[in-house]
């Protein structure tokens, strides 16, 4: 199984939209400009790294990336089987999952960026990489320091030996001294503007909270692993608490790789700018295949690789090819997508038949197989050959 995940904050880079101006997955662009109110376009296009890095431009900016090169993939036909994102990456990996619509996410990571820059000012912290050294005595190294006052607390399990821990300056460096007493090879500093998965981000959580109160939820159409548990949910009822949390509390993407492993994933394909979970799954995971894509051109190398995972497979000329024994419908038409009042999770489908209307035009089936769930909503409107559903074919 394949599980498709994206980056977070600090992954982005100037000018990372340029490769893409020229792509029919670049009107997601405006789509976002639209829904965040902010010049989307100027933040890939134009903006400097010093611009960049503040969190408000860094979140929107590598979110609307990540979803434009989604875009282009599922456009290509391959899909995924399971999602994930890290920190900021969750909400990508959920509008992935079908779990909030594309102009939601703008919306809610907009908001998370302006709430957790608010808070980084009227906290200041900062947070460091603690290289070689395990999860549990990184922990013992901040719960030492905090036993005496200062304010230090894990807030990233990324790989073995590759924890962040995260707090104010001085209690930082205390902590990293504690860590290189119990055997870290190096503490790094983290170019970053906050102290972020760490209470010192409560007010942004409660900013975050009245967002997500306004927002409905739907079930995931493939399993997303949450950062905060490192646990796979589907339910549309889990999620206002778990991106809740999130901002308070570590991110457990060496964990979350595991579960994923252990729930048979063997395939890793990051989407969006820059390669550091790629890097993070290689060390992680034992015998993992591992793919990244931010570029048309990697795209394109993507899909031409993971043809080779599953030869028994030829992709049909259209393009509706969907890794392993699965498959997409796209939209035949731009327009507004309707799908049928009965379809449900699990419902057969047989050739030719209709899931659904774009405007005047029906959605009909080329494959026979059971819908595995609807990758657009209703009322949304949808490009042309955008996907919006998933099946599962029949052998």
């Amino acid at each position: 199984m394949l599980a498709f995940t994206f980056p977070g904050q600090g992954s982005q880079k100037p000018a990372m939209g340029e490769a893409w101006r020229d792509e029919p997955s670049w009107a997601l662009v405006d789509q976002a400009t639209t829904a965040s109110g902010r010049d989307v376009a100027a933040l890939l296009l134009t903006a400097d790294a010093d611009e960049l890095k503040l969190t408000h431009n860094a979140q929107l900016a590598t979110f609307v990336m990540s979803m434009v090169v989604l875009d282009a993939v599922r456009r290509r036909g391959v899909g995924t089987s399971h999602v994930a994102g890290h920190s900021l990456g969750e909400y990508s990996a959920l509008v992935a999952a079908g779990v909030i619509d594309f102009g939601t996410g703008c919306r809610l990571v907009a908001e998370r960026g302006a709430a957790m820059r608010e808070a980084s000012l009227e906290r200041v912290g900062t947070m460091a990489a603690v290289l070689g050294l395990d999860d549990e005595l990184v922990e013992e190294a901040c719960a030492e320091v905090r036993a005496g006052g200062g304010e230090v607390w894990l807030a990233n399990a990324n790989a073995p030996g590759q924890v962040v821990i995260a707090g104010s300056a001085e209690a930082l460096e205390l902590a990293g001294a504690a860590a290189k007493a119990r055997g870290a090879k190096r503490v790094m500093p983290v170019a970053v503007s906050g102290a972020f998965h760490t209470p010192y981000m409560s007010s942004a959580q409660t900013r975050l909270d009245a967002a997500l109160a306004t927002v409905t939820f739907a079930n995931a159409v493939v399993p997303v692993a949450a950062n905060t548990d490192a646990a796979l949910h589907r339910a549309a009822g889990d999620w206002p608490d778990l991106l809740s949390r999130q901002l308070c509390s570590p991110v457990r993407w060496r964990q979350l790789l595991g579960t994923l492993t252990q729930d048979g994933v063997s395939v890793l394909v990051e989407l969006g700018p820059g390669n550091v979970l790629t890097g993070m799954a290689k060390r992680t995971v034992e015998g993992a295949t591992t793919f990244s894509a931010s570029t048309p051109q990697e795209v394109d190398k993507l899909v031409t690789e993971l043809a080779t995972i599953a030869p028994e497979e030829t992709p049909p000329t259209d393009g509706e090819h969907l890794f392993a024994v699965e498959r997409l419908v796209v939209s035949p038409a731009a327009g507004v997508f309707s799908p049928d009042a009965n379809l449900r999770d699990g419902h057969h489908v047989e050739v030719g038949d209709v899931l659904g209307r774009v405007g005047e035009h029906e959605v009909r089936s080329r494959f026979t197989g059971w819908l595995m769930g609807l990758l657009a909503h209703h009322g949304e409107r949808v490009t042309n050959r955008q996907p919006v559903a998933w099946l599962r074919t029949a052998p």
